[in-house]
């Protein structure tokens, strides 16, 4: 079975699902109360931007009185990981040999401890664990 793919989301979607991740479970009412400063929006604004984010598979609700209760279908760190699969997936499929010797290059500039991880995670998954 093939993994699902997911897009990065804009500000407004990654501030609304941070909302969701700490605070879960939480109506659109609650999220608007707590969004604050430049992550400010109108109450309709944030209950169609949760509406968009449940039909893309992020948010899973049920009903509340009135209102939709939602809870994250994926928590932060897994949605990271999904989305980062993704990415690199498609970059690989794009640059093949090039994007590897990228990113070696990259992680060594980041932190060279990152290289023995790296070297750690490909024994990992040679041995069959994940």
């Amino acid at each position: 079975m093939k993994k699902r793919t997911w897009e990065p989301l804009g500000t407004l979607e990654a501030a609304v699902m941070k909302v969701v991740w700490t605070q879960a479970p939480v109506t659109a009412r609650e999220v608007c109360d707590r969004m604050t400063g430049r992550e400010e929006r109108a109450y309709t604004t944030i209950m169609t931007t949760m509406d968009r984010l449940h039909r893309k598979g992020l948010l899973v609700r049920e009903k509340d009185g009135l209102a939709w209760r939602y809870n994250s279908a994926l928590s932060q760190p897994e949605f990271e990981k999904a989305l980062a699969d993704g990415l690199a997936a498609d970059i690989l499929q794009s640059h093949g040999e090039a994007a590897l010797a990228a990113f070696v290059d990259a992680a060594a500039e980041v932190d060279e401890s990152l290289l023995d991880r790296l070297s750690q995670l490909i024994a990992e998954r040679r041995r069959g664990h994940k």
